[in-house]
């Protein structure tokens, strides 16, 4: 019975470590996380504060590589199906809600590239 136990008990951690490693953000989660900015990154004008709140967290949840990598997919993906979008406001984004990214905002930046 103890035999199996450990057994058991090693296989959830195993388990749980390989979820854990291959995490990655969803792209719903990203684009929750942006919907405040939509009608800024169409029209310009004055960012709104839950835009920032959105871009915010969304640089808090992507804190490993994976992450980043499938956030930049997303972002991409959900760009190209964004009518009206204004590349110049949508790379300017981070900038003006006070924060940095490791990578360019643009459709052309190679997402397997970003670390």
């Amino acid at each position: 019975m103890a035999l199996a136990l450990r057994f058991l008990t090693c296989l959830v951690l195993t388990v749980c470590i390989v979820a854990s490693a291959d995490a990655a953000i969803s792209c719903g989660t990203v684009a929750t996380s942006l919907a405040p900015c939509a009608n800024y990154l169409s029209k310009g004008g004055e960012v709104p504060v839950p835009c920032c709140g959105g871009v915010k967290s969304l640089i808090s949840m992507a804190q490993t590589t994976p992450d980043r990598q499938q956030a930049c997919r997303c972002l991409q993906s959900t760009a190209k199906g964004m009518s009206g979008l204004d590349p110049s406001l949508a790379s300017g984004l981070p900038g003006k809600c006070g924060v940095s990214i490791p990578y360019p905002i643009s459709m052309s930046t190679n997402c397997d590239n970003v670390k």
